[in-house]
């Protein structure tokens, strides 16, 4: 609906109602393009179109890929969104990722915790309603921007700009962009991952990401010890997603599948099996066993009946058993093809380095089975990108017989190689890793989880390094608030960011003339209006 349509939309209804004096009807189409989404749900059903429109896009065309960065606050997510839009004109294949990993760290009310799904399961829908609280405002403030300037048009009386800002308005993009929501493991049993689903959903979130992990033996994807549970487990819990979704109206909710397999050794229980060749029977395949020769032996053990032979699973002292080692990837495959053929829609596989032709090789073979298949990709700042794509250079140069005795393959990491050949090959491979993959490994979405972890860190590090040190007060001037302002950086205004001229509107239509505005003359945010 159209500015205009809006403003006669508020007419009809206030010609109605006589006794609503004061309210006017521009006021009133103002605050509803300015808060086009009132609720989580209608979120979800506009992000989730957005996201089968993209996957389709893909499925065209390898080129169309999305990419997203993780966020742990609103602020840091409205701000990546507010930058998207100022540098690159639209939101178009750029997400918000919201990371377990990073709620754990920085958002449990028990202090910062590894990712193991030891934080509040609440932590995780109370987010993603925070990061698009966020994102609403940032649609507010920049339509208010827009009506202030219409505003001075009308009163200068230049109707060629109030014809151009008022098509801005009809136009007008939402900072609104889907979120892939992390649920770990679902935080429990099936039902348990139901009920959080739809915490999730009613918040806004589109899409959830479940793994198929143990929850009570959760750990990061990128260290030792995962343990991971049969197939028909994690099955259950794609279900229970599917009907949080289908419940809540959000018919075309996305589900991804991550697989955990390929870094996993171990699993928590024996698959049940009803016949030779079943999934379950398929998932105890992969099981390091021992022939039972003699029954004394047994203490409480389980055992397989394969092939006439009695086989007796490795149990570790844990009570977890092992799986064969270098099945990991037969274990991926078949996670993938599973989970695909019965309701997730995407795939993530868990690897322990970026490399293109690794994660080929396993969508080759699952898109065998699904030719569709298609990934989401943790670009993680678990891995060290600049050591490995340069030892896969050196690497592949060594077996192409190319001269590699100006090198150290056990000191890559060092600067004298940044300016090398083999270090600038390198960093080629590392900008077009999201396209090649795209093109050659099925990934239509690549995410970095931890980011602004990161950022934060070093910023903070570099901020107070000069502020505590010799540069004192223009070590923040000069590295941060110089550079704000040449930048363009919208926070330099921080209360027109916080919402103080939102208020200052909101106060003008409550109370008119009588309203007491912050944005006066002797607000010092003035003082960068240059």
């Amino acid at each position: 609906m159209t500015y205009a349509q809006q403003i006669t939309r508020a007419s009809s209804l206030l010609s109605d109602e006589p006794n609503w004096n004061g309210i006017a009807a521009d006021s009133v189409a103002r605050m509803r393009l300015q808060n086009r989404f009132p609720t989580g749900l209608d979120i979800a059903r506009h992000t989730a179109a957005i996201m089968r429109r993209d996957m389709a896009a893909y499925d065209a065309d390898p080129a169309n890929y999305t990419q997203s960065l993780g966020c742990w606050h609103g602020f840091i997510g409205q701000q990546k969104m507010i930058s998207i839009k100022k540098h690159f004109g639209t939101t178009k294949g750029k997400y918000l990722y919201l990371s377990g990993w990073m709620v754990a760290a920085l958002r449990s009310e028990f202090g910062p915790l590894p990712d193991q799904s030891m934080h509040e399961k609440t932590s995780v829908p109370a987010l993603i309603a925070e990061l698009y609280t966020f994102l609403r405002q940032a649609d507010a403030r920049e339509l208010g921007m827009l009506f202030r300037d219409l505003d001075k048009a009308r009163e200068a009386g230049n109707e060629v700009e109030v014809h151009r800002l008022t098509t801005a308005i009809d136009n007008h993009e939402t900072h609104i962009v889907p979120i892939i929501a992390d649920i770990d493991a679902g935080f429990g049993n099936a039902e348990a991952t139901y009920l959080l689903a739809k915490k999730m959903i009613e918040a806004g979130a589109c899409a959830l990401q479940i793994e198929n992990q143990v929850s009570d033996e959760k750990q990061c994807g990128h260290q030792d010890g995962k343990v991971t549970v049969p197939h028909e487990d994690f099955l259950a819990k794609i279900r229970a997603c599917r009907y949080a979704f289908l419940e809540l109206g959000i018919d075309d909710g996305i589900i991804v599948a991550r697989t955990d397999s390929l870094g996993a050794g171990l699993t928590k229980q024996i698959a049940f099996s009803r016949e030779p060749g079943d999934l379950g029977d398929q998932y105890n395949s992969f099981l390091d066993v021992e022939e039972v020769a003699d029954l004394s032996t047994l203490r409480g053990d389980v055992v397989i009946a394969r092939d006439g032979k009695l086989l007796r699973p490795k149990r570790l002292a844990s009570n977890l058993f092992q799986f064969r080692p270098g099945t990991g990837e037969d274990r991926v495959v078949l996670d993938c093809i599973t989970s695909l053929q019965n309701g997730a829609d995407l795939l993530w596989i868990e690897t322990e380095k970026p490399h293109v032709e690794q994660i080929a090789a396993m969508v080759d073979r699952i898109r065998e089975v699904v030719p569709n298949a298609k990934l989401v990709y943790n670009n993680s700042p678990s891995f060290n990108w600049t050591l490995n794509f340069r030892c896969q250079v050196f690497d592949r140069w060594q077996a192409e017989g190319r001269d590699v005795s100006a090198y150290d393959r056990a000191r890559l990491m060092s600067a004298d190689y940044d300016a090398t050949d083999l270090g600038r090959e390198a960093d080629e491979k590392i900008r077009t890793f999201q396209r090649d993959a795209a093109a050659r490994a099925g990934i239509f979405h690549h995410l970095i989880t931890l980011p602004t972890y990161h950022t934060a860190a070093l910023s903070t590090d570099n901020l107070a390094r000069d502020y505590f040190g010799e540069a004192g007060m223009l070590g923040y001037v000069e590295g941060v608030q110089r550079r704000e302002i040449r930048e363009g950086i919208a926070c330099v205004k921080h209360q027109n960011m916080a919402g103080s001229d939102i208020g200052d509107d909101h106060k003008e239509y409550f109370a008119g003339e009588a309203a007491l505005k912050a944005g006066g003359a002797h607000n010092t945010m003035n003082q960068f209006a240059a």
